[in-house]
């Protein structure tokens, strides 16, 4: 159950960030942007290694990784 709701979140967290990027009201080199898919990919895949599903610890932990390297740009750039 716990984490079912980790995965919920971590989902809704990067469709949110999708979605306001589509919609233009964040920036995709936003520092809260790749902050958001930071957060939703982490909880991804901590679900992922939960359930033992390979292919999205794969996914969600690379989405992860590479979102963190696009955060410390964007804190860069923003700096």
């Amino acid at each position: 159950m716990v984490y079912q709701v980790i995965s919920l979140l971590g989902a809704i967290t990067i469709l949110f960030a999708f979605a306001a990027v589509q919609m233009r009201r964040m920036e995709s080199e936003s520092v809260a942007y790749q902050a958001l898919n930071l957060v939703g990919g982490t909880f991804l895949c901590i679900a992922a290694v939960a359930a033992v599903q390979y292919g999205f610890i794969l996914l969600e932990g690379t989405w992860a990784i590479l979102s963190g390297v696009g955060l410390i740009r964007a804190l860069r750039n923003a700096g």
